[in-house]
């Protein structure tokens, strides 16, 4: 089925998707941009208060399971909505609080509303797209977020020279706010889906599926905690110069995140993250080795390239798992993802003043990990996944007017 598809333009969800997504992307990415350069320049942190902050980040990451609570007194598509207001809240208040503390705060607010928005926006993709649309939706969306990227790096590179970290934070935080209004308004669940429980669910057959996000979240915290860091620290990036990298690592995933939803759909998710985990073994065994600025930017690149892979985790878990656990799996899913994810930052942080080149070494050890769990994946689907029907709805297929 092709992407561009009349029942896919068609979807109010996908819009709806479509532009949250956007919105969200605008906020986490003007957020970590300047993020570093304001802790470092403007607070004064070093390695050990940038472990502690990433840490606190992914606090709500793993108190994301609650959502299914929530879900007893919201809709999904208003929880989405109400994580985007509460995104822009967070990052519009960062530059007011200089502060170690104030960081703490700010950077907690801003992340329920990001991790909330997440697993709302992964379970409403697989319940609204079958299993040939949503690896192309999941990668378009991830095209999109790169696309936006791109517009917030351009326009921090415009306005970092006359407008203060205040300003700019306040500028795309009072955005956000006027997308997440916007989002209140619309009623995007036009469309009949499998109801949801609404409770939290931890099944045995889904032990792959923990354990690869589970591994996924500590290798990416690593990533997310010191890569940036090491840039800045070390090679003496400006605010400028992570703006500028950021730019033409969006550039790249633009274009290649639709080509990942097709590998994925052609080759199937264990050969792709097969792919993913052996190239970050070499990646982050780089981080930990290099001395040049352009190759420690190029480490960079491939490291958020191969990111995006991770699409096949959720993907996997669409073929094995039955359609009323998608709600509560995804937010399990992100739960478990995030218990490494508050540890190891601090940790991290803790090596770092050691030796900076230890948690590096650590996210090679955890992606050899994820590449010899990663080959049980066939046998998951062969024993999970077999019979379940792939079609859209005949209500609701393109050629269903035909």
């Amino acid at each position: 089925m092709a992407f561009d598809n009349e029942y896919v333009k068609s979807s109010k969800m996908y819009r709806f998707l479509m532009l949250l997504t956007i919105s969200s992307a605008v906020g986490l990415h003007a957020w970590r941009t300047l993020f570093d350069n304001f802790a470092v320049n403007v607070v004064g942190l070093e390695g050990q208060h940038i472990g502690i902050i990433q840490s606190v980040r992914e606090i709500p990451g793993f108190l994301v399971f609650l959502v299914v609570f929530v879900m007893l007194l919201l809709k999904e598509h208003r929880i989405s909505s109400l994580s985007i207001l509460t995104l822009g809240i967070g990052v519009g208040a960062v530059g007011f609080f200089p502060s170690f503390s104030g960081l703490i705060v700010t950077t907690l607010i801003m992340s329920f509303g990001f991790h909330y928005y997440e697993t709302t926006n992964q379970s409403l993709t697989l319940q609204y797209f079958d299993k040939k649309t949503s690896p192309l939706v999941f990668g378009r969306l991830r095209s999109l977020s790169a696309a936006t990227n791109i517009g917030v790096g351009i326009f921090i590179l415009a306005v970092a020279t006359f407008l203060s970290y205040k300003q700019i934070y306040a500028i795309v935080g009072g955005a956000l706010v006027f997308a997440a209004l916007w989002g209140f308004r619309c009623k995007p669940d036009d469309r009949e889906v499998v109801p949801q429980h609404k409770r939290i669910l931890l099944k045995k057959k889904y032990w792959l599926y923990y354990l690869l996000t589970f591994l996924a979240g500590a290798r990416r915290q690593i990533f997310v905690a010191f890569a940036v860091f090491l840039m800045v620290k070390k090679f003496g990036y400006s605010v400028q110069g992570i703006a500028g990298l950021f730019i033409i690592n969006n550039v790249v995933n633009y274009f290649l995140s639709p080509l990942i939803g097709r590998a994925i759909i052609r080759f199937g998710e264990r050969k792709v993250l097969s792919l993913e985990y052996g190239s970050l073994i070499l990646v982050f065994t780089g981080y930990a080795l290099v001395d040049s600025p352009i190759l420690a930017a190029g480490l960079y690149i491939a490291d958020h390239i191969f990111y995006n892979f991770a699409i096949a985790i959720r993907t996997f878990f669409q073929k094995v798992g039955e359609p009323e656990d998608i709600a509560p799996s995804m937010s399990a899913g992100f739960a478990i993802n995030h218990i490494a994810a508050v540890v190891f930052p601090v940790f991290g942080g803790l090596l770092w003043m050691l030796n900076y080149r230890i948690p590096f070494i650590g996210g090679a050890v955890l992606s050899l990990a994820s590449l010899i769990a990663v080959q049980q994946i066939s046998g998951q689907i062969r024993r999970h996944g077999q019979g379940r029907p792939t079609e859209i709805p005949v209500e609701h297929s393109p050629d269903s007017s035909k």
